[in-house]
């Protein structure tokens, strides 16, 4: 080993911490309002709710000519920091349009999807060219501290968002704090692409990983394979889930009326409690497995919904979100396990691309078909309430699947997370690092008779808990 490679590693460690924390913060004070945003230039709440799920289908397909874009650039560094331009280019529209005061409806829809079809694009390369980047010795404890950063960027965004709007508001100049936000997202993004930039690219990785075609990975879904009947469930939450989740945030400032710093509250305590509850989590996961724990997450997921339909005093609420917040947690902490433990490795990446579009999907249906009803219904406060009860009833439909989500033999995987987007009453949107994994899984079938790995789940403070079969960094 030359001595410089030593000096390069730290610098693309060091560089690829900073891209994290960049990263987080644009998605706290960006994406996260772009909902609200959308409400106060006057589209309509239906739209507003429909801006948090229909944009992301792009991401979704985009993901999928990801390989085809990276052979023809030559470079996996290349197609991301291409990805990350484009993103940041997406707020420019939004900044004018807060200076202007309007947008129109299409043209929101159209940057919107501009800024998920060029954030997610980049999800199969990244993965790809970090395999490449980090030994495999050091990724388990790096991807903990990376992770650690995402999340306390996030939240710190949220929290900046919050407290910008708030004071724009106060001096009548919400719009004007609109477009400090969107600036502020945009030059984060910017300073990732720099980084990704400024990131090396080793030799990419062995051709030995097998690409599964679209219609075989989908075709699992409908045969009795371990992964479909685990993917099926996770199909039909995301499709009973997002017939209420695009729509807290017009119902929170267009019906209960709340301040941006209200909202930004309820927002960032479930997201909080989400952290400060997966070492607890995690040692469930330990004590009773990953597959008990989806059911704590699963039922405790489903009368999320309606309980806003109880009260509308804000404490109540703030209770309601740290309630989700634990659920979520559950629900999501479970998922990543089971699903590192049902889908072969050397299929994952593949599998879980065309899985992300089926996803995609189901948020477009659930979302769609709620936007519908709440449009029929006239948007008013029952029209909400009729929304969030239907979902919590679909929500409960979706046991039929889940007792059907197979025991998985337990093999040690740890999995880091990297956050996309946050949503009000529906947990955040993580998408997994995949090299974070790979590395316990060789040790694993090297070694067949070793007992199973501890977990560590670190919150914010650091503290951890173990889990069997996986070391799962959120």
């Amino acid at each position: 080993m030359s001595r410089r490679r030593p000096t390069q590693l730290r610098s693309d460690l060091r560089a690829m911490s900073a891209d994290a924390g960049a990263f987080s913060v644009m998605v706290g004070i960006g994406e996260t309002y772009l909902p609200a945003f959308a409400l106060a230039v006057g589209v309509g709440e239906v739209a507003a709710g429909l801006l948090a799920s229909v944009p992301p289908l792009a991401g979704a397909i985009l993901q999928l000519a990801s390989p085809a874009a990276v052979r023809r650039l030559g470079s996996h560094r290349r197609w991301v920091v291409v990805c990350a331009v484009t993103q940041a280019l997406s707020f420019v529209p939004l900044i004018a349009a807060a200076l202007a005061g309007r947008i129109p409806t299409v043209l929101i829809f159209l940057v919107a999807t501009l800024y998920w079809g060029s954030g997610m694009g980049t999800g199969p390369a990244w993965n790809t060219w970090v395999g490449t980047l980090v030994p495999s010795r050091l990724r388990a404890g790096y991807f903990s501290r990376r992770t650690r950063i995402t999340q306390i960027g996030v939240l710190g965004g949220l929290l900046l968002g919050g407290a910008v709007l708030e004071a724009g508001t106060e001096i009548g100049q919400r719009l004007h704090a609109f477009a400090l936000l969107f600036l502020g997202a945009a030059a984060c993004r910017v300073a990732s692409a720099r980084l990704l930039a400024a990131t090396s690219e080793p030799i990419p990785l062995p051709q030995n990983y097998r690409r599964v075609p679209a219609a075989e990975a989908l075709g699992r879904l409908v045969r009795r394979s371990p992964e479909g009947r685990l993917l099926l469930y996770l199909l039909s939450v995301q499709t009973a889930v997002n017939l209420s989740a695009p729509y807290f945030t017009p119902y929170m400032l267009g019906q209960l009326r709340l301040s941006y710093a209200e909202y930004m509250a309820l927002v960032a305590a479930s997201f909080g409690a989400k952290i400060l509850m997966l070492p607890l989590l995690g040692a469930l996961a330990r004590r009773f497995g990953a597959r008990h724990l989806l059911w704590v997450g699963g039922l405790g997921i489903i009368p999320l919904a309606s309980l806003w339909i109880v009260s509308d005093w804000y404490n109540y609420l703030l209770g309601v979100q740290c309630v989700a917040g634990t659920a979520w947690g559950a629900y999501e902490l479970a998922t990543f396990l089971l699903v590192f433990e049902t889908i072969r490795g050397e299929e994952r990446t593949s599998v879980l691309t065309t899985f992300n579009l089926a996803n995609a999907l189901a948020m477009v249906a659930g979302s769609l078909l709620g936007g519908w009803l709440l449009a029929h219904l006239g948007e008013h406060r029952s029209a909400y309430w009729a929304i969030f009860a239907l979902s919590s009833l679909a929500r409960a439909g979706t046991v039929l699947f889940l007792v059907r989500v197979p025991t998985p033999t337990l093999v040690a995987v740890p999995v880091a997370t990297r956050t996309v987007a946050v949503r009000p009453s529906a947990g955040s949107i993580d998408r997994p690092i995949l090299p974070s994994i790979r590395k316990a899984e060789d040790e694993d079938e090297a070694s067949p008779s070793r007992p199973s790995a501890t977990a560590r789940s670190p919150g914010v403070g650091g503290s951890s808990a173990s889990v069997p079969g996986a070391r799962i960094t959120h």
